[in-house]
């Protein structure tokens, strides 16, 4: 498969992330609150099915990694919204077994295995292990969103998810600056501006109700 495909898949992917994104400022900034749209699990669902191909066909284990651990989150978002019964079963039941098997049928084909995911030549062990980190912290963020979610009974993005992600996405633009990834640096020097508005538009909204 050619670069400018593989790049292609990546860029869209990083585009939906921050559709998302944008989508859920814009509400945030008209409703003067943090809110959660059900389009942003939509997007976000649809963006982690690309990136996770994207980062399939690149062989980077700490994209994958990233991917696989925040995919059924947004899926549990979309249930606790009453959105996920309402699409069609052949599609919840492509959705819920994609990764799964693309990796089973990789694993089991040899296109890859241990030593080419953690001894890629094109990626350095501290690089990868930093990439690792960065995506491990980065998704950190939705298992305490998907906690206080199930604890709530409501999909919300609690203060403490915005400050997780200003952390997640600085380590992994480093990631990607070392790396020479422009997908994955565009797509987080975007988030992160948008990170720390959540953050502004929180404290002002809990100033208005003290």
């Amino acid at each position: 498969m050619s670069n400018w495909l593989i790049y292609g898949i990546g860029f869209l992917a990083q585009l939906l992330f921050s559709g998302r994104l944008i989508v859920q400022w814009i509400l945030s900034e008209k409703s003067k609150r943090v809110v959660t749209p059900s389009l942003f699990w939509k997007l976000s669902l649809l963006a982690s099915f690309l990136l996770f191909v994207y980062g399939h066909l690149r062989d980077d284990f700490a994209i994958m990694l990233g991917q696989a651990l925040t995919y059924y989150i947004y899926i549990r978002n979309l249930q606790l919204q009453g959105e996920w019964r309402k699409s069609p079963k052949a599609m919840q039941w492509f959705l819920l077994i994609f990764p799964l098997f693309i990796v089973i049928y990789a694993y089991n084909n040899g296109e890859y295995d241990l030593n080419k995911l953690f001894k890629n030549e094109d990626i350095p062990f501290w690089l990868l292990l930093l990439g690792i980190v960065s995506q491990v912290l980065f998704t950190l963020r939705f298992v305490y969103q998907w906690m206080y979610s199930e604890r709530t009974k409501t999909s919300q993005l609690p203060v403490g998810f915005w400050r997780m992600s200003v952390l997640g996405a600085s380590l992994i633009l480093t990631y990607a600056i070392f790396r020479k990834d422009p997908v994955l640096f565009v797509g987080h020097i975007a988030g992160l501006i948008i990170y720390v508005r959540n953050i502004f538009i929180w404290k002002k909204q809990l100033h208005a109700n003290s």
